[in-house]
């Protein structure tokens, strides 16, 4: 023990880095979402108001409801689709053609991820745009020019507009996860399932899924968590319109900190979502914990 402590020292930036960026402003959010403060002056300290007003707040519940369908395209799609894809390419791909090829297209899928998202959203504001967007130039050239849409403008399709773009984006981060835990299992329990006439799906029902369980629970948690702080797609996109068609509650404390001036019950609109968070997190941690007790 008295060998180890000398390392203590070297997570002193860590911690000092984590009260500063992290612990100092959830504190100062909470606080602030107690009172009414435009940003300037002395906020006024009004209790509970903000939060009477917040679950009072059709807006709020309908950002919320909004989420809910953002998880699904940002988690649970890609989470389930990713999923079989890495089965595929590691399991068929690989085997069949190279791991070259395997990796080759495991990058393409990952690469949405490292393109910022000022770009991508640029990119699939134009593809999307009614009048020369890419999508209804390719629908009017094959004679399916009726189905043309105002794809991010009408509020009937704007929410699974950029539903289908998170989907797109997200979709490379499971397969790599799930990549990297395929590796890890032992080459000869595929060898022994071929043996003995496992079909492909029934390998990927009885062996893959079971195996990578731990990458599945860190892949739900940490993309259901990107969806619920879901902001810079959306403000690049839509600005949560049209008629707040796509709000989601992280750009719903924003139009309230910096466009209203409302900082108090931006604040408190944070601070839900903070909670939320962490429950979340929270429950997946503990149901991934007693998966693994029953294993």
């Amino acid at each position: 023990m008295a060998k180890n402590k000398g390392y203590a020292v070297y997570l002193i930036p860590g911690v000092l880095a984590s009260l500063l960026v992290i612990i100092v402003p959830l504190i100062m959010t909470v606080y602030v979402s107690f009172t009414k403060w435009t940003g300037v002056g002395s906020p006024r300290w009004v209790g509970l108001d903000n939060y009477t007003r917040l679950f009072g707040d059709t807006l709020f519940w309908q950002s919320f409801s909004n989420i809910i369908l953002l998880i699904i395209a940002m988690a649970v799609i890609p989470t389930l689709l990713g999923l079989v894809l890495a089965a595929v390419l590691f399991d068929y791909v690989a085997k069949h053609f190279s791991d070259r090829w395997a990796g080759f297209f495991r990058s393409g899928y990952y690469l949405p991820q490292v393109i910022p998202v000022a770009v991508t959203g640029i990119v699939w504001a134009w593809i999307l745009h009614p009048s020369y967007g890419a999508l209804n130039r390719i629908l009017e050239a094959v004679g399916l020019g009726g189905l043309a849409k105002n794809w991010l403008g009408d509020p009937d399709y704007a929410l699974y507009s950029v539903m289908a773009v998170m989907i797109w984006f997200q979709l490379g981060y499971p397969i790599v996860m799930f990549m990297s835990g395929l590796q890890r299992i032992d080459p000869s329990i595929y060898e022994a399932a071929d043996l003995d006439g496992a079909s492909w799906w029934q390998r990927f029902r009885k062996i893959t899924v079971h195996m990578i369980r731990p990458e599945f629970y860190v892949v739900l948690i940490t993309t259901t968590i990107a969806a619920l702080k879901i902001f810079g797609q959306v403000f690049v996109l839509t600005r949560g319109g049209p008629s707040n068609s796509t709000l989601v509650p992280s750009y719903f404390a924003y139009k309230n900190f910096f466009e209203k001036a409302q900082v108090g019950y931006g604040s408190a609109i944070s601070t839900v979502l903070t909670v939320l968070i962490i429950v979340l997190a929270f429950v997946f941690l503990r149901l991934q914990h007693r998966a693994e007790e029953l294993s």
